[in-house]
């Protein structure tokens, strides 16, 4: 059965990782009041801290629960291989596109799914843990990239009518000086592994996992590559009704799956605090006797504010095709962050969330 990996570009409603029925006697005012629906097993909450990786750590953590569903086991995957593999990748492409083509630390779901096919994978441990190589605890990528950027960028933009392969040595040498070098080998529960058998000893096919996604530019129920810059390697995706992508959703989590989703977390209806809203500015902005007057007006933090005030009963959008692509066509809908769709849950009123696992630590009230 083909599985579900990406969603590329679509705004739930979220809840933090972890996320678990609260007494109502502890909740004040329209404080939220969770009940879970169905939770499925994911593995523990990790930090990519000052990167531009979580596209690396949310697929990762997708497919740890793949392999936890399908073999009982926990796994650690090691997002600093996929960081490596990916980067030099893309800078090949860079570099054969002359420069017309974007070079950053973003990427997309399918990028540590074409790695582990490709190269392999290893577990954390394998590799220099993140940012041990600079004296950091985690991964911070502003030496990292300010170093790296410019090198890609002379070579691709060389006036020259030929360039030598030497540039790839020194790029390889630049990347594996802070993210460590991909092992050949290495030994884990006694066994030595190459990657590619370690991959190959997970308990997955590879070849299961399908993305999809929803716009009205191309046709329903064919497949096209998302124009977005982080999609660099253009994979195709299969193109549904919004609808039934959410049907889609909501069947593979309900049935024990998770889903690694891309979408949009630049809207301040999306709070530090784990919680996720989609806002209707204009039924805020209606409301009488208090400062939701001046809700187009106010900063983008003051506005998280008044939705915490308002809680669960923040008044929301019912999101349309023709709202999801106007959005997409005039670039307020972005594929800004990437994390893992492990469950759903209801609040006191009957609404539901998907509950969501993020990278950041465990932060927020739900913790992470």
């Amino acid at each position: 059965m083909k599985k579900t990996l990406v969603l590329a570009l679509f705004a739930v409603f979220a809840i933090g990782a972890n996320a678990a029925p609260k007494k109502a006697a502890k909740k004040v005012d329209n404080s939220p009041v969770f009940t879970v629906i169905k939770e499925n097993p994911i593995t523990s909450i990790k930090n990519q801290n000052r990167s531009g990786t979580c596209w690396d750590y949310s697929t990762l953590s997708y497919f740890e629960a793949e392999i936890l569903k399908a073999t009982g086991k926990t796994y650690d995957l090691c997002e600093s291989f996929v960081a490596n593999k990916t980067y030099m990748d893309r800078a090949i492409q860079v570099v054969r596109m002359h420069g017309d083509a974007q070079f950053a630390q973003g990427g997309s779901c399918y990028d540590p799914l074409y790695c582990i096919e490709n190269y392999g994978i290893c577990p954390e441990g394998a590799m220099p843990f993140p940012g041990s190589l600079t004296g950091d605890s985690l991964f911070n990528f502003n030496e990292f990239f300010s170093v790296m950027e410019p090198y890609v960028n002379a070579v691709a933009r060389n006036k020259s009518n030929k360039i030598s392969n030497q540039w790839k040595q020194g790029l390889q040498g630049i990347i594996d000086a802070y993210l460590g070098k991909c092992p050949e080998k290495f030994t884990y529960d006694g066994k030595t592994y190459t990657p590619k058998q370690f991959a190959s000893s997970l308990g997955l096919n590879w070849k299961d996992y399908v993305t999809i996604t929803s716009y009205t530019h191309h046709p329903f129920y064919t497949s096209f590559a998302v124009e977005v810059q982080d999609n660099w390697r253009m994979p195709q995706s299969y193109n549904v009704p919004m609808d039934e992508m959410m049907k889609i959703i909501d069947n593979a989590v309900m049935n024990g799956y998770c889903v690694a989703w891309g979408g949009d977390v630049s809207e301040p209806g999306f709070t530090r605090d784990g919680l996720a809203y989609m806002v209707d500015g204009k039924k805020v902005q209606s409301l009488q006797g208090s400062d939701m007057a001046r809700w187009l007006g106010l900063s983008p933090a003051k506005q998280r504010s008044l939705i915490d005030e308002l809680g669960a009963k923040v008044p929301e959008v019912t999101p349309t095709q023709k709202m999801r692509q106007d959005r997409y066509d005039t670039w307020e809908l972005t594929d800004d962050h990437g994390m893992l769709i492990f469950g759903i849950a209801k609040d006191q009123f009957g609404k539901e969330y998907y509950m969501v696992k993020n990278s950041w630590g465990e932060t927020g009230d739900y913790k992470g």
